[in-house]
């Protein structure tokens, strides 16, 4: 864990959070070529807040991202960037699972989850985001 510690100019952090999305309407619009461009986009979004991804992966109707994130982001900020920031490029490239299957502006479902994960070991959670039934 030593070596996992990130620094600040006044802090040393080992903050991790487990975020789920879930598609509007719980429609099943995820393929796998949909989920690696999202892996992508959240990544970018993640460097910008000086967040890392972690482990990412999902099923067709919602992702789980585990991110290791600076005290100083706020989670409903980091948040609202991924899932806008996602919405508007998955959109624009016109999915044919997704255009079918939802209508107007919007991917994602309005709630979302968001879990500390200090209480279980990390490896746990990432084993469990990597045993997601990945669509093919």
């Amino acid at each position: 864990m030593e070596n996992d510690l990130r620094r600040g100019r006044h802090v040393v952090f080992y903050l991790h959070v487990h975020l789920v999305f879930v598609a509007k309407y719980r429609r099943a619009v995820f393929t796998k070529q949909v989920l690696d461009d999202l892996e992508t986009i959240f990544d970018d979004v993640c460097k910008k807040f000086e967040a890392e991804l972690v482990e990412f992966d999902g099923e067709d109707d919602h992702v789980h991202l585990l991110v290791n994130y600076p005290p100083k982001v706020a989670i409903s900020s980091l948040v609202n960037s991924l899932k806008g920031v996602s919405s508007r490029l998955i959109r624009k490239k016109q999915y044919p699972s997704i255009s079918k299957q939802l209508w107007g502006s919007a991917l994602w479902s309005p709630s979302y989850f968001a879990g500390s994960c200090g209480g279980a070991p990390i490896e746990i959670i990432r084993q469990y985001i990597e045993q997601q039934n990945t669509p093919h």
